[in-house]
């Protein structure tokens, strides 16, 4: 654990700022950059554009407003309303993620109007602090401060190392400055308490993009505060001795809190942090998740071999922050994959992807944003009660985050991690996917170069494949250790043109809620949770009937005692009433 310092010896290194050389790389992958990725066909593409679309039309006067109403300037525009609000739950907390979310988009479309925008919204911000240096939407002490300074911080890295926005590496320093002027910034890091009960602020969220704005400025005052918010003695020295200290906390911000412990790993080269995000993501993996990969009902871990995930079927409705957690699990599989170059937390991110937030519904005009998943039985996908939740900022984070999941890269070759419509460049190579996966088993890539060269194409082979997967070459058939959980490595000389088939053959099977409620069970076909549709509140079938599904990939049927049962993936259920999980007999 890191001392306590006086509020003065923290200001003060706050103050300091000396340029310290950069750290190694720790991975063994790297991600490529956002523009080195297209998006194109299926469902994933389809979400990025239709998401795409609604931020770059969000109105940009209402977004500033609450922050002129503050800084006394003019205020045009329609209240946001909600959470954002002055007197709403979190004021002007999303502006950081909406920044960061064009510029991430900027980055990976060419697109001019998202650049500009993410500059029209950090240049009428900064506009907001001329008067008094308060970067905060409300003038009195903030619930989250910590929280929301987390977020102006990554909206201005983004917007300046995406973005280009020179305004924002400039307005950095003084957002920090300002936020601890406030004194709502705390001098220590310290746990939160609950969902509801005091204290609600999360300073042990800041160290990642403080960890960022270092490598930013190479302003040593930043990996300082960096290290005295990281959450050791309680968190991740536990996590690191293999304790499974995940129970009672909150979800999203433990989860998201590993990202720092990530970041600390990769920065610092401590040991420690990398066994804590190891062990964290077996201890979520194996004790949390639901058959979606979804965790956190009610937003807090639950005890190990007690039923709690089975018990939150009939107690609540609120099983899983979907774009909030899921934006969490993303970034911590990134980290994972690229650390260790292991192709099981590429499974762990294809099955929070395609059975969480692929499945989100899409938001309104008005603040309407979908928030919690539902499994209960007679379920429907409906918005959050109260608009501009968290969920809103994530969303766009999330999902113009999509393109660095498909793909990682080594001096050896190219990783191929999610299946999905979308092309890579790599070194004068470009390799195109040509797929409906997960609505089809058949992936075919196609190289193009304008020269041959001798590189190695691995493809992710999943771990739920229970029959052996297909590859082939120009047509024909490859050796190649094809292990389900591993990378397939095909090393070759290739030339332009070259193609390969990749068949992963679905099956059905059935996941138990919990090893408490074995015959409570979800059914899954290849990577894909189905949902029951329009169906009986009480579902029961056997287990050969629920094996025994006929349809395609997009719609299926089973055959109960109560009659025929029709299912659908749970990114396909738009409207209609819905039931997750069915008791197994027979």
């Amino acid at each position: 654990m890191h001392e306590t310092v006086t509020r003065r010896q923290f200001l003060g290194s706050a103050a300091a700022g000396v340029a310290v050389a950069a750290a190694p790389s720790r991975r063994r992958l790297r991600e490529f950059a956002y523009g080195d990725v297209r998006l194109t066909d299926g469902p994933i593409g389809e979400m990025y554009r239709r998401t795409q679309a609604h931020f770059l039309g969000l109105d940009e006067d209402r977004i500033l407003k609450v922050y002129r109403q503050r800084a006394g300037l003019p205020a045009p525009g329609r209240d946001m309303g909600g959470w954002y609000d002055a007197n709403g739950f979190v004021p002007g907390h999303l502006i950081g993620q909406f920044i960061s979310g064009l510029a991430r988009i900027h980055a990976h479309t060419g697109l001019p109007e998202a650049a500009a925008k993410a500059g029209r919204l950090v240049r009428g911000y900064a506009a907001t602090m001329e008067r008094d240096g308060v970067p905060f939407a409300s003038p009195k002490a903030e619930t989250w401060a910590c929280y929301i300074l987390d977020k102006y911080e990554i909206g201005l890295i983004d917007a300046a190392r995406l973005a280009g926005v020179e305004e924002a590496r400039a307005l950095l320093p003084r957002v920090i400055r300002g936020a601890q002027a406030t004194g709502w910034i705390p001098d220590h890091t310290f746990d939160r308490v609950g969902v509801k009960n005091l204290p609600y602020d999360e300073p042990y969220v800041l160290p990642e993009n403080l960890f960022h704005a270092y490598e930013l400025t190479g302003e040593a005052r930043y990996l300082e505060l960096a290290k005295l918010y990281l959450l050791d003695k309680e968190f991740f020295d536990p996590l690191a001795r293999g304790e499974n200290v995940l129970p009672g906390r909150h979800g999203y911000s433990h989860i998201i809190a590993l990202s720092s412990a990530a970041k600390a790993y990769e920065v610092l080269g401590d040991e420690k942090y990398l066994r804590a995000v190891q062990n964290a993501w077996e201890f979520l993996e194996t004790t949390q998740q639901f058959a979606s990969g979804a965790w956190a009902p009610q937003e807090m871990f639950v005890q190990p071999h007690s039923g709690g995930l089975g018990r939150a079927l009939t107690s609540t409705r609120d099983h899983f922050e979907t774009p909030c957690c899921y934006y969490a699990h993303a970034k911590l599989a990134r980290y994972l994959t690229s650390f260790t170059g292991e192709a099981r937390y590429g499974d762990g991110l294809e099955r929070v992807l395609l059975n969480t937030i692929l499945g989100a519904t899409d938001p309104d005009d008005d603040g309407g944003y979908f928030y919690y998943a539902d499994y209960q039985a007679g379920a429907r996908k409906r918005y959050y009660q109260r608009k501009w939740p968290c969920c809103a900022g994530t969303l766009v984070q999330s999902v113009s985050d999509y393109p660095l999941n498909l793909y990682f890269h080594d001096d050896s070759g190219i990783y191929l991690n999610l299946y999905a419509g979308s092309e890579v460049r790599w070194r004068g190579v470009t390799l195109t996917q040509t797929t409906a996966y997960p609505e089809s088993e058949q992936i075919s890539v196609r190289v193009a170069m304008a020269a041959p060269a001798e590189f190695a194409v691995h493809l992710r082979i999943p771990g739920w494949l229970e029959r052996p997967a297909r590859i082939l070459v120009n047509g024909k058939a490859v050796r190649v250790e094809a292990r389900p959980g591993r990378f397939a490595a095909i090393r070759r000389r290739w030339r332009n043109g070259d193609r390969i088939e990749l068949t992963l053959p679905f099956t059905t099977r059935v996941v138990p809620v919990d090893d408490r409620n074995p015959d409570t069970v979800a059914v899954m076909r290849g990577p894909v949770m189905l949902v029951a549709v329009d169906a009986p509140s009480k579902l029961a079938a056997s287990s050969a009937a629920l094996l025994d599904l006929r349809g395609t990939h997009s719609e299926f049927e089973c055959r109960t005692a109560g009659g025929v049962v029709r299912l659908r993936p749970f990114y396909r259920v738009r409207g209609e009433v819905y039931s997750t999980y069915f008791a197994r007999g027979g």
